[in-house]
């Protein structure tokens, strides 16, 4: 595959030709001829006439890199874009990993492969994303640590191998004719079709991975097969991948910060007196984790094109994935300090010695009566995902022409197995947890012989089977109209169907637990195995843990009779539907102002959404299911104007109204009530939310000074009028007014403390930043120099959003949460005949992921994630026009995932480490 964009006749761009031909540099291969580029469609589109220019055939990474500008200069809105370079052969192994290069990207990863992305500081649930132009949405599970199964609208990016796309879009700007929802972006992903390419076209590669801290190699294969027959009128395209991928991540964690007199304080007769204050803080169960993840990702793509006249054009595209995973999670961890006193917890406990910092943090301290802790988690979950698009357009004359598309997708993600074993040693003498040195990697000492299985008690056995379902059903007509020259009029009609679905099933009782063959609880050693971290200097760093095998042998775990039947557990039992009906007209322009070529477009979008919202609700002593029903309506001007004020320099600005509508998990009627160990929730739902609504406004400044160059800078500002937060507040369960029978079976009493929490809305605040961004291929220099590029951006954003406290009052203004200040990429490149390399650094600052915080107290007001710099490169070496060698390294530094409480203190909350990942592979085109 190459790139051919019309040469400019600028003086920087001549001189760089001159040099190349002069130096005969077969890196830009032949000359040929294409003035239908993104370039000459946008800002030079008033020109009914494109003079023919010679051009220069470019290939490889630099190729991607020109068209997705040509892309982006041709845009009237703010658009960047990320293309294959060649088929089947996108940028990175990921999604979510390629579009962190584009300024204003970043994102979430999940055992150390991208997740979910955020744009210009608004997260996941605020960004849509298209494919093939239909909305989807996809979700997977994950660990408690990372969020559980994802019930929200954030889009989930490692459902895909990155080899099914051809192009991604990443709209920043708003305009009439694309549907409502986002606030941040909307994400266009594009399959292949076979109208891509001449004729018959085949591609395969191959691709062996190696992880650094599993030590494990995996496989990974794609392949494309393409044809056009009758004249290129008819054309079908099949492509394949497929994954494997072993990883290993182990760390610590904290289980957040509280104070002394939390679960009932510490026993009075401690001889450290200090650590019962409410002004001291403890980490509420000191743990190390050990992780292994096994994933297997296939995926499909068909597409069907038919063109019976030159004026009509059919296309039926189709696309499946699915990743399996298995996740084994082994803990061990000191559970008394949050524990209340119905389960012998805290109140026991006895601080003999101890160390208090600047920030009034219990860093160090010594304890008798602790209940330390020993888990086994097993998770075996899949996520299936289907899309169908029936597409096709049909022009009645030169000056109109309708279009319309009709499609299903569906992403639907089973957890049949999410079974958790725990056992206990109680009331040990001599624990200690020391978080003085190295405050990622404490110092536990749990008083016992860490791998001595001898003498634990079964404590609790959890089974959480898990279910999420989303569908989209979409129809829309849209026609374009030529009514002059320079002007053009759409519009359309859409109907769009959503559906949102989500079980759990558990026992009545997980302290609900059989006797052994000797007849007490007491666990066989031959019961136990050993988890060991592999590269954390823990202490311990082995320890003993249930064995999975042994219990499910034993008690027939999944018979689902007797103590082990399940029951859905209200809380994560309810659905969404949503039903949008939406209407657009749209006006596009092209025209001359005195010497400047100004283009742009003006419309407006209606939309009306009706709400169903169903769920288990708390009436008296009962849960009754429960259906709230709502309406609301919004109408969303928009305007994007381009000016090209000087030749290749162009202005842009954006102004238009958005809307995105409330998380899923917000709308759910009714109060639940939920005890998972150490974590006592009462969670309510708010189905009357109002959706999170702003007006945007983008001004930007482009200089396109070489082919395949850019400098530019973008401001943008955001008035957020309303934001939808879950407030949290900590209370004994006694004062929440609910009866005490929801408590049955749970273990623990009136008095014990609960997390209340409650989505509302709030006042909104502002947001603004701005993003800019260098590209530059060395053409100008002298000999090999010349085939290095590089690309470069940075983006800021600060916002201030008014917080609310659990019972309404004001609370922090501060950072909307999953917003980095500072983001930067950067690049560097080389494209050779035979040889090409590229190295990546993406860096994000730290950000808030909760606020404010769960605990009481300045030492826990917020959560915070650490900031991350990844560095990842690319080797790549020609053997012939048909093969091709690659060597790939990700995460070459080996960065950690942290996060922490307290905006000043940072006392750690949760770390892990996954390694460096190697990939060696082979390609071949036909």
């Amino acid at each position: 595959m190459h790139s051919q964009r019309a040469a400019k006749k600028t003086p920087v761009t001549v001189l760089a030709a001159a040099i190349g031909l002069a130096l005969q540099t077969a890196t830009f291969g032949a000359y040929a001829q294409d003035p239908d580029t993104a370039a000459e469609q946008g800002a030079n589109a008033a020109r009914d006439q494109a003079t023919e220019l010679e051009t220069i055939t470019v290939t490889g990474y630099r190729a991607s890199v020109e068209r997705a500008l040509d892309i982006k200069r041709g845009e009237a809105g703010v658009v960047d874009a990320i293309v294959a370079e060649d088929i089947g052969k996108f940028p990175d192994l990921n999604l979510a990993e390629s579009l962190q290069r584009i300024p204003g990207v970043v994102i979430t990863r999940d055992a150390g492969e991208g997740r979910q992305i955020s744009v210009r500081g608004l997260g996941p649930d605020f960004t849509r994303v298209r494919i093939n132009g239909m909305e989807a949405l996809t979700t997977v599970g994950s660990t408690d640590q990372q969020g559980g199964t994802n019930r929200g609208r954030g889009f989930d990016f490692n459902v895909f191998a990155s080899d099914l796309f051809s192009q991604m879009l990443v709209r920043k700007t708003a305009s009439a004719e694309v549907e409502e929802g986002s606030l941040g972006a909307t994400v266009d992903l594009r399959t292949a079709r076979p109208f891509d390419y001449d004729g018959f076209t085949f591609t395969a590669s191959g691709q062996l991975g190696y992880s650094e801290l599993s030590e494990k190699t995996d496989p990974r294969m794609a392949a494309l097969v393409s044809n056009t027959w009758a004249d290129g009128r008819v054309g079908a395209l099949l492509s394949v991948a497929y994954t494997e991928r072993r990883t290993i991540e182990e760390g610590t964690g904290s289980g957040r910060w509280a104070n002394g007199t939390s679960n009932g304080g510490f026993n009075p007769a401690s001889p450290f007196q200090a650590a019962r204050s409410a002004d001291v803080f403890h980490p509420r169960f000191p743990r190390y984790t050990y992780m292994e993840h096994d994933q297997q990702r296939l995926g499909v793509t068909g597409s069907l094109q038919f063109k019976p006249t030159d004026r009509t054009e059919i296309s039926l595209d189709a696309l499946y994935s699915k990743i399996d995973a298995a996740r084994t999670e082994s803990y061990i961890e000191a559970i008394s300090f949050s524990r209340g006193a119905s389960q012998g917890g805290k109140p026991q406990t006895i601080v003999r010695d101890g160390a208090i910092d600047g920030n009034n943090a219990l860093v160090y301290g010594l304890f008798d009566d602790v209940d330390v802790r020993s888990e086994s988690r097993y998770d075996d979950w899949n996520t299936e995902f289907k899309q169908f698009t029936l597409s096709g357009e049909h022009a009645f004359t030169d000056d109109f022409k309708l279009s319309a598309k009709v499609g299903t997708s569906s992403s639907e993600h089973e957890n049949p197995i999410q079974t958790t074993i725990i056992m206990d040693k109680l009331n040990v003498d001599g624990y200690s947890y020391d978080y003085r040195g190295d405050k990622w990697a404490p110092v536990l000492d749990y008083g016992i012989g860490p791998t001595d299985p001898n003498g634990w008690t079964l404590a609790e056995i959890r089974l959480r089977p898990q279910w999420v379902k989303n569908d989209f059903d979409t129809a829309q007509i849209d026609f374009d109209w030529r009514l002059a020259d320079g002007f053009r009029l759409k519009g359309g009609v859409q109907a769009k169907d959503y559906g949102f679905g989500t079980k759990e099933w558990r026992r009545a009782s997980e302290a609900t637990v059989p006797a052994f063959v000797d007849g007490t609880r007491i666990v066989p050693a031959d019961m136990t195995e050993l988890a060991s971290l592999a590269k954390l200097d823990g202490a311990p760093s082995t320890w003993v843990v249930p064995d999975y095998d042994a219990f499910v042998n034993m008690f027939d775990l999944y018979s689902n009779s007797g103590i082990y039947a399940l029951a859905e557990r209200a809380v994560n039992t309810r659905s969404v539907e949503e039903k949008d009906r939406g209407v657009y007209l749209q006006g596009d322009f092209y025209l001359d102002l005195g010497p400047v070529p100004l283009s742009g477009n003006v419309g407006v979008r209606y939309v009306r959404t009706e709400q169903t919202s169903t769920g288990y609700a708390t009436v008296g002593s009962a849960l009754v299911q429960t259906t709230v029903e709502r309406e609301y309506s919004d109408t969303l001007p928009s305007m994007n104007l381009v000016a090209e004020v000087a030749p290749d320099f162009l202005i842009r600005f954006g102004a238009a109204k958005v809307m995105s509508r409330p998380g899923l998990g917000s709308l759910t009627p009714g109060v639940t009530v939920n005890v998972s160990g150490g974590a006592r929730t009462v969670s309510g739902g708010n189905p009357n939310l109002d959706p999170i609504r702003a007006t945007n406004y983008d001004l930007g400044f482009e200089w396109y000074f070489e082919d395949g160059a850019l400098l530019g800078l973008g401001l943008f500002y955001k008035d957020i009028e309303s934001f939808v937060q879950t407030t949290r507040e900590v209370r004994p369960y006694s004062s929440s007014g609910l009866p005490a029978s929801l408590l049955e079976g749970t273990g623990v009493g009136v008095n014990d403390e609960f997390v209340f929490s409650v989505p509302v809305n709030t006042p909104g605040g502002e947001l603004k930043g701005f993003e800019a961004t260098y590209v530059q291929p060395f053409t100008f220099l002298p000999g090999f120099w010349r085939n290095f590029g590089v690309q470069l951006n940075y983006t800021y954003v600060e916002s201030q959003i008014q917080y609310l406290t659990g019972n309404g009052e004001p609370s922090l203004k501060t950072d909307l949460t999953g917003l980095s200040k500072h983001a930067w990429n950067a690049t560097l490149f080389y494209e050779g005949e035979r040889f090409s390399a590229r190295v990546s650094a993406t860096n994000r600052d730290n950000y808030l992921i909760q606020v404010p915080g769960t605990e009481q107290g300045f030492t826990s007001d917020v959560h915070g994630q650490d900031g991350t710099t990844m560095i990842d490169a690319s080797l790549r070496y020609k053997l012939n026009e048909q093969l091709e060698l690659s060597l790939e390294g990700i995460n070459l530094t080996d960065e950690p995932s942290a996060s922490w409480v307290g905006a000043a203190s940072h006392l750690p909350l949760d770390y892990s480490e996954t390694g460096r990942q190697y990939l060696l592979g082979l390609r071949y085109k036909f």
